[in-house]
């Protein structure tokens, strides 16, 4: 299997390594795109590695996907809680979504636990740290084997 898959990165993962490592971590944007793509290669799958700490450009990035992608893998990051444009563009792509979290938010500031994307991913990662991507990887290549049709729905059969 060949899948193209495009992870996308919101505000602050581009300050991965260097930001808060006792919570994100030291590895870098750039260690993790390296390790992404070595996983991805295992899996038979395709990267489009993005970040951007712009609301505009995420949507952008996201509209992308679903126009030349099979998957797509996001991190919205702190849009995550704030953004319904963010929100819409997901509901607007019919490729299955899976949505990545470094930490648990659920665990962390109250503020946090307000997710505007929950309904309109088709999975969630989140808690892992880095190997949380690894293990989106592995969901998203299980999703397209399956079949799936975007928007949280599969395939039977």
């Amino acid at each position: 299997m060949t899948g193209r898959v495009f992870v996308i990165g919101g505000p602050n993962l581009g300050r991965l390594g260097k930001r808060q490592p006792e919570i994100y971590g030291d590895t870098s944007w750039s260690e993790l795109e390296s390790l992404c793509r070595g996983w991805a290669a295992d899996l038979g799958l395709e990267l489009e590695f993005l970040q951007s700490d712009l609301e505009g450009e995420l949507v952008r990035m996201i509209h992308g996907a679903g126009d030349g992608a099979e998957g797509l893998i996001l991190n919205a990051a702190a849009y995550t809680h704030t953004s319904v444009a963010i929100r819409d563009a997901v509901a607007a792509v019919d490729i299955p979504v899976v949505e990545i979290h470094l930490t648990n938010p659920d665990a962390r500031e109250s503020f946090r636990r307000k997710n505007l994307l929950a309904d309109v991913v088709t999975a969630g990662i989140r808690g892992f740290g880095i190997d949380g991507y690894r293990l989106a990887l592995v969901g998203i290549a299980a999703l397209l084997r399956a079949g799936h049709a975007g928007n949280g729905k599969i395939n039977p059969g």
